[in-house]
């Protein structure tokens, strides 16, 4: 049974580059196999990616003409330690934009990759990819309500 990974995590974007790049790009990126990320990838195990593999990869993916998902993870786990440690009277409403559109790329990237005929499902919607969807609409309302109560705030 896959295993579930929280969408803001290293581990969630190894998976998206063992998506992205062919067994062959891996190792002349980081000189290690697939299986090696398989391992980093799973949350249950000790085993952790290098940040310099870590650039490495996300690099390879960038010159595939793909945007780097480590990268993006690490913008998204970034985003929420800011999120849940800043208070709404300290926050820059340009910020805050800043983080719904980083939000709201997410969510159409998961709309996009569920839809695609390679998909888990094809063009129809797993319940998985449901439910990843559902979450990030969440995370995009969530940010909308802060960025109201910003301006509620401020007025």
């Amino acid at each position: 049974m896959a295993k579930i990974r929280k969408s803001a995590s290293i581990e969630n974007g190894l998976m998206k580059v063992l998506k992205v790049l062919t067994d062959e790009e891996i190792q002349e990126a980081i000189g290690k196999t697939s299986s090696y990320i398989r391992k980093c990838s799973n949350p249950d195990l000790p085993q952790q990616i290098d940040h310099n593999d870590s650039f490495k990869l996300d690099e390879f993916c960038i010159k595939k003409g793909k945007a780097p998902p480590l990268f993006t993870s690490y913008e998204h786990m970034i985003a929420e330690v800011l999120d849940n440690n800043l208070d709404i009277e300290n926050k820059d409403i340009n910020e805050m934009l800043v983080k719904s559109t980083i939000l709201h790329g997410k969510l159409t990237e998961l709309v996009q990759g569920a839809k695609d005929p390679k998909s888990d499902k094809g063009p129809e919607i797993s319940p998985l990819e449901k439910r990843e969807i559902d979450q990030a609409i969440t995370e995009l309302e969530n940010k909308i309500l802060r960025i109201r109560l910003k301006i509620d705030v401020k007025n």
